[in-house]
């Protein structure tokens, strides 16, 4: 199992193949996700091989992309079944990638200790200082793809994901819920027009 070489060929394809308004799903969120595994992986005292199939399955996560935004992990499922078996990988391993890539979609639903662990690297960014910058890169995107139309619907659409979102590891729970909350209770101020903010 060349997991080295199957992450390298994916991340070569996502630099080069990815549409240039993808300012969120980009190869720098894929690169994120892939050191996000590793670090909760970790964490969460996984062994090798599971550091390995956690790895693959970040690198191949949003490989769909690059055909459409639309049911993209379905499609990065069909890359990885296609292109990990010349890499060496049997069809247990495969399929326990695609699960976890699946996790991932939205609303998440993991079903074990790897996919929660991927679930959470890819929405590690919720609960970090850079969540604003990542967060406006996901507004730009979503603007020209013409799913949101301004901010203002944007940070109701936001909220209404910060609230509904849950960590699914203990990493997550206690190294990026307590900031997650915070900016929660940032964007509830901004959409609710919190007339107290200006007063003095």
């Amino acid at each position: 199992m060349d997991h080295e070489g199957a992450i390298k060929y994916i991340l070569d394809r996502l630099e080069k193949e990815l549409p240039e308004h993808l300012l969120y799903h980009g190869h720098r969120h894929t690169i994120d996700v892939l050191e996000s595994v590793e670090r909760i992986g970790r964490h969460q005292s996984i062994d090798k091989t599971g550091l390995r199939l956690l790895s693959v399955a970040a690198a191949y996560h949003d490989c769909g992309f690059i055909y459409s935004h639309l049911n993209h992990e379905e499609r990065g499922c069909k890359v990885v079944r296609d292109i990990l078996p010349t890499f060496g990988f049997e069809s247990d391993n495969i399929e326990t990638i695609c699960s976890m890539i699946m996790a991932t979609k939205v609303p998440q639903q993991p079903s074990g200790t790897l996919s929660n662990i991927l679930c959470d690297a890819d929405l590690d960014y919720l609960g970090r200082s850079d969540f604003k910058p990542i967060a406006h890169n996901l507004f730009l995107e979503l603007k020209y793809l013409g799913i949101v139309t301004d901010e203002k619907k944007w940070n109701i659409i936001q909220l209404g994901f910060l609230r509904q979102h849950s960590y699914h590891t203990d990493y997550g729970k206690s190294m990026r819920q307590p900031l997650k909350n915070k900016h929660l209770e940032e964007l509830a101020k901004i959409v609710m027009g919190d007339d107290n903010l200006d007063m003095s």
